[in-house]
């Protein structure tokens, strides 16, 4: 996502590094700073914080963080990594520019910042996105005009979050990428999914790889439900190319395809995907 993608108003919150007028820089105690209560980031690699503080001690913080105002002390908006690390360095204070800014604006600044540096896993990302939708009552469409994103990819992203949590902590921790875990929402919920996922894991499967477990051709004759397998083949197929539960009869040449959805932006995303 590049800056223009931003809205005139958020991107004039964000002090870019070459303007950045100096005058406006403070030193704050770093006990008297806390976390941003709406940071999308939940994930922090100690390994990497330790070689930053390291870092820090030997050059000084280069860039400095964004805080606003909260009682007698402030909360991060953008740099709490940097935070975190001057904290392990041991240092007294650290730079940083305070801003007046909302609990919404200090939100989208940290998720646009977050996605810029592309520094938030898949799960980060949409709970982000349901943090503006939840606190501040924004449609899909709104969140996506604030971090300058399609609206499809923002319906995409959310629909992550109905994933079963153990999925959700393997998406988190890295054991399963973003492609898998959308192609795991077109199996249904349960164990089948649950099981899909292990394997996965255990087998280092690629996301083409996972699809074809999905689409393997069952053994001939019908099932326990008595459907004949190439329909229920035809069915698994149209549901990961929706992403949504779809049902399908067929009857000599003739039948109906039901697809399911749970919201008006879930039918949007559907008709987004049909009109391709």
């Amino acid at each position: 996502m590049s800056r223009q993608a931003l809205g005139k108003g958020l991107r004039s919150l964000i002090p870019q590094s070459d303007t950045l007028n100096r005058n406006l820089v403070s030193q704050i105690e770093v006990d008297k700073i806390t976390a941003n209560p709406f940071q999308p980031r939940k994930h922090f690699d100690q390994e990497k914080l330790e070689e930053l503080a390291e870092s820090i001690k030997n050059h000084g913080v280069l860039e400095p963080i964004i805080v606003r105002r909260a009682g007698g002390e402030y909360q991060i908006v953008i740099g709490e990594r940097r935070w975190r690390a001057c904290q392990l360095a041991g240092l007294a204070t650290v730079p940083a520019v305070v801003k007046e800014l909302s609990d919404r604006e200090m939100t989208e600044m940290a998720l646009i910042e977050n996605l810029q540096r592309e520094d938030l896993n898949a799960i980060e990302e949409a709970e982000g996105y349901q943090i503006l939708i939840d606190e501040f009552s924004l449609t899909q469409e709104e969140v996506a005009r604030s971090v300058g994103r399609k609206r499809s990819s923002v319906a995409n992203a959310l629909r992550l979050l109905s994933l079963e949590p153990q999925i959700k902590q393997m998406v988190a921790e890295g054991r399963l990428s973003r492609g898998h875990a959308k192609v795991l929402l077109s199996v249904n919920p349960g164990k089948q999914r649950m099981s899909l996922a292990q394997k996965v894991v255990e087998e280092d499967l690629s996301v083409r790889q996972l699809e074809k477990l999905i689409q393997q051709k069952p053994k001939p004759g019908k099932d326990k439900a008595g459907r004949d397998p190439e329909v229920q083949m035809v069915q698994d197929e149209l549901q990961r190319l929706l992403g949504t539960k779809v049902r399908l009869t067929y009857k000599r040449g003739k039948g109906k395809i039901e697809i399911e959805y749970y919201s008006d932006d879930e039918l949007e995303r559907i008709i987004e995907l049909l009109r391709g």
